[in-house]
């Protein structure tokens, strides 16, 4: 990982020589797609969308001020409760006791001690703590009689925000960045012709979060008048209420600043009310003075341990150097991020849903940053607090980070295997000393804080059993798209070895494998579909999900590989023959008959084929699990496209997931997915999780929009990978182009990745496949269903004319680094 920018820079010197050679400059496609609204837009979901990362800012427009709302993935509430740690028990005796439920009980809240247990269980939970810790507001003020806000556009291509201005009759723009390497956000007033200008706003005030809690310490106000300086530090409470003192504090306690500074100096002034009487302005509010300096400002977050931050330490001062330096070095950053791929499709609508995602990916998320929760870095007062804007393992922490691998972004799935090793000792813990077994247990919702216990410990979806397997594969994917034998040795194969391991022994419990089963395999019992019924009396859907068994194998699979590639098959022979044993003896996935398109696939064993799912719980095999897809058996196949048409799906957790499924299987309705991502779309071009169907947990008296007033959803930001799958699939380890898209349409990518450490680049216009060139990183054997069918086809190797193949599967070996191309005879 600490090469990861000599990497960076060699991926994109070779991406860049690719994009010479297919004459397609996919980098700046991005740059016809910017963000904008012309008039004022006040709302947080309104607002410009920017980032780094790290630093997180969204820059609202009203009327009468530009407002810039700061949060940061490093700054939290990191307060935590533990209570009940003895109450709460081991596996074996919440087992017992859920096995002694009558099974004719309608659910398990109805029995008083097992829901009196459950509420128990779910306390540390409703604590409003942790959660992302909003930064505070910057608001620079305007008197309405002079200035108009007119709207604001923000450059995609480069991170640049204009915010236009009518100042006196004469078009002003306000020009903001925020800094790629830094936590800053840089602003300054310019005019039509970029000449920067004196100041046309007249006061600036610093918000602290409103809703900070009341037993957190106030905050202190930073005000340094003379140099334009306005701000305030904040201390967070490593221990509970109960047990903080706010005067010595505690060595983990963490911290930050906000401080604004702005070229013009400020001075103190006042404000009416509306009786007409005088006030002062409110606390850290000041008027800025009138002045013929060119207007620059910049918003600097310092955060950290308490003890480490210098609160007097002095902030970057903003001139015409510092500000042109700032956004050389970050239009620098986004170029190469742009470099890494791209898509030129005649589909201008798709096109822009893969940029503006990408966009926000790389807004939210940066290597050596914490990693985002479900609402990543943009918080406000209760916005993106929801569910403590943690990590819910059941699919919503994993789903951001599928679009690395295809879009070539090896770099943001790298805190998220900070995540997965950040959660190990807890795992490790969990599964010890309430299950009494080896290797690590994955909590169901988790945090970025120090945890000793499961913070989710509740026997309904804590007992998920799936969310382990799950939390690895992103590990294992990593491996298959880099290729990178270091990174599976120092970073993937432990965290995988511990997942199995506790499969192993969950799996050969005496509950889950003998002659009550009337069959020799090894099942998954006890566990919880995804979203869907919990733990049930009797267990009636407790046993066998379809998610557990594809995941199960997944990770099985993974690790055997993992051996193999490593050479550790002497030191895990035994870990290897129970291993081998249960994959010899899963269970089948289940089925259930329909009047009209035959037997369909089931989440679960026993359920029927009328179920409103909340997540695509039916077609996991499929993605994420990778077992079946259009390579699939012809019965199997149908019973798969069968089972997609039945599906039915509440909405909310599935524009990424079930159309992923979809293109997997070749039957992807384009046009309907774009009418589901324009109906989620909110102004500022995110896409928010919206319901599309009562019948599940929701009727006719549901907001089907309530999750979208709740964040900005970090998982949608995966939204690219759908087009990906469309216009090429490798996970099988062949290479398809276009699977799921009409080559009558024109579309060109370039440099998406696959299976292999392959960058590949292609186009397809009227009806065929006109180009394919792959960049082989690590030497690896290519394999690709032959584009042009049966068709005889030149191989050209660094430009060099080499073999034909003519096989309607071509095969070819390759040497690391070395330039392929593919054309039709």
């Amino acid at each position: 990982m600490n090469n990861t920018k000599t990497l960076l820079l060699a991926l994109f010197l070779n991406c860049m020589m690719m994009y010479a050679n297919s004459g397609v400059n996919t980098i700046n496609r991005s740059a016809f797609y910017p963000i904008e609204s012309n008039k004022p837009s006040p709302g947080f979901f309104e607002g410009a969308v920017l980032g780094n990362g790290g630093l997180g800012v969204i820059v609202t427009t009203r009327p009468d001020a530009v407002c810039l709302h700061f949060g940061h993935n490093n700054v939290w509430d990191i307060r935590l409760a533990e209570d009940n740690r003895e109450k709460i028990g081991t596996f074996a005796d919440v087992f017992k006791k859920a096995r002694a439920l009558s099974p004719d009980l309608k659910s398990i809240w109805d029995d008083k001690m097992f829901s009196d247990y459950l509420n128990m269980t779910a306390d540390n939970y409703r604590k409003p703590y942790p959660r992302p810790f909003p930064c505070g507001t910057v608001v620079l003020g305007l008197d309405r009689r002079n200035v108009e806000v007119l709207g604001h556009k923000i450059y995609i291509d480069k991170g640049l925000c204009e915010v236009y201005l009518l100042n006196n009759g004469k078009k002003n723009t306000l020009q903001l960045f925020v800094e790629s390497e830094n936590d800053r956000l840089w602003f300054r007033l310019v005019d039509e012709n970029s000449v920067v200008q004196p100041s046309c706003f007249n006061r600036l005030h610093i918000l602290p979060d409103i809703q900070t809690p009341a037993d957190i310490p106030p905050y202190s106000s930073i005000e340094k008048i003379k140099d334009g300086i306005l701000g305030f530090s904040q201390v967070l409470p490593y221990s509970g209420p109960r047990k903080q003192d706010q005067k010595t504090g505690h060595p983990k306690d963490k911290a930050f600043r906000l401080e604004a500074q702005i070229s013009p100096e400020l001075e103190d002034g006042v404000r009416y009310t509306n009786q007409g009487l005088e006030e002062k302005m409110h606390p850290l509010e000041k008027n800025i003075t009138k002045s013929n300096t060119p207007f620059f400002g910049v918003v600097s977050l310092t955060e950290g341990l308490a003890k480490e931050i210098d609160f007097n330490e002095k902030t970057i001062i903003p001139t015409s150097e510092s500000y042109s330096l700032a956004l050389t070095q970050t239009e620098k950053s986004w170029e190469m991020f742009w470099s890494k791929s791209g898509v030129d499709l005649k589909d201008k609508f798709l096109e822009k849903i893969w940029y503006w995602n990408l966009y926000f990916f790389n807004c939210a998320i940066r290597e050596g940053v914490t990693c985002p929760g479900l609402f990543a870095n943009w918080s406000l007062g209760n916005i993106g607090t929801a569910w403590h804007g943690d990590y819910h393992l059941n699919y919503n922490t994993q789903q951001p980070f599928w679009l690395t691998f295809s879009s070539n972004h090896l770099d943001k799935n790298l805190p998220y295997v900070d995540l997965v090793h950040h959660l190990m000792p807890v795992s490790q813990k969990w599964a010890k000393e309430y299950y009494g077994m080896r290797g690590a247990f994955f909590p169901h919702s988790a945090y970025p804080v120090d945890m000793t216990m499961h913070p989710y410990p509740v026997p309904d979806w804590g007992w998920e059993i799936f969310e382990t397997p799950w939390m690895v594969q992103g590990l294992w994917w990593h491996y298959l798209y880099s290729k990178d034998d270091k990174f599976l040795k120092e970073s993937a194969f432990a965290p995988i070895k511990e997942a199995v391991l506790f499969l192993v022994d969950y799996m050969k419990r005496p509950d889950a494998h003998g002659q009550q089963w009337n069959d020799k395999k090894y099942h998954i019992f006890p566990t919880v579909p995804p979203e869907l019924y919990g733990l049930q009396p009797g267990f009636k859907y407790n046993h066998d999900t379809q998610l557990d068994i594809t995941l199960v194998k997944f990770a099985f699979n993974a690790f055997l590989e993992s051996i193999k590639v490593l050479g550790y098959e002497k030191i895990e022979a035994g870990n290897i023959k129970d291993v081998k044993t249960i994959l010899e003896n899963m269970p089948d996935y289940s089925t259930t008959p329909t009047t009209t398109l035959g037997d369909i696939y089931t989440a679960v064993p026993g359920e029927g084929d009328k179920i409103v799912y909340n997540v695509p719980a039916s077609l996991t095999h499929v993605f994420p699990g990778e077992e079946f897809g259009m390579d699939s058996s012809p019965v199997i196949y149908n019973r798969l496209v069968n089972t997609y048409k039945a599906h039915q799906n509440e909405g909310g957790n599935d524009i990424v997931f079930l159309n992923l499924q979809a293109a997997r299987l070749g039957v992807l309705d384009l046009d309907k997915f774009k009418r589901q991502v324009n109906y989620a779309m909110l102004p500022n071009g995110t896409v928010t999780d919206k319901e599309l169907q009562t019948g599940g947990r929701y009727d006719d008296h549901s907001d089907f929009g309530y999750m979208g007033t709740m964040g900005i959803w970090f998982e949608n930001f995966a939204l690219p990978v759908v087009i990906n799958e469309c216009l090429i699939q490798s996970y099988s380890g062949i290479i398809h182009l276009f699977p799921n898209w009409n080559k009558q349409n024109d579309a060109t990518f370039s440099t998406l990745r696959a299976v292999g450490a392959f960058l590949v680049s292609s186009r397809c216009s009227k009806g065929e496949v006109i180009y394919v060139e792959i960049l082989s990183e690590r030497g690896s054997v290519c394999k690709m269903k032959n584009p042009w069918n049966a068709s005889r086809v030149q191989v050209i190797r660094n430009g060099k004319t080499a073999e034909v193949l003519n096989q309607g599967m071509l095969v070819f070996k390759t040497v690391p680094n070395e330039k392929i191309e593919l054309r039709k005879l």
